[in-house]
């Protein structure tokens, strides 16, 4: 067996609305509802599943809860509009534009966090800034 790829992940969160909205808004997310009313974010060919910290869907993790993720996503474009786009958005950075090393090589990345604290990565590989 080899492993091809990420299909899913979940999330535990606190408050769905302000994370539907911050992952649609913030992230260009679009927000699905499946199964019996499940939620969903969905960007590519992946998807973030999200339970309510109230009421975990089962089969979960051993100790879901919000907050605990530290995630990272490859945006396409450039590194000075991914920070206007943050900035508009009313996002405080944690860190960054710092360099990095993702999957596939280098790549630079800005850090900060959703409504329930999760650390963000978003990182754009060929941004172009000196290495």
């Amino acid at each position: 067996m080899q492993i091809d790829r990420l299909d899913h992940l979940v999330l535990t969160v606190q408050d769905m609305s302000a994370t539907i909205d911050f992952y649609s808004q913030v992230l260009g997310m679009q927000a699905v509802t499946f199964g019996e009313g499940r939620n969903a974010l969905v960007f590519g060919q992946q998807k973030i599943n999200l339970h309510p910290a109230e009421c975990p869907i089962a089969p979960h993790a051993a100790h879901p809860v919000p907050g605990s993720a530290d995630l990272c996503f490859i945006a396409q474009g450039d590194i000075h509009e991914l920070l206007a786009h943050l900035r508009n958005c009313g996002v405080a950075l944690e860190a960054g534009p710092v360099l990095r090393t993702g999957a596939a090589g280098p790549i630079t990345s800005v850090y900060f966090r959703d409504p329930d604290g999760n650390l963000l990565e978003v990182s754009i590989y060929d941004s172009g800034i000196k290495r």
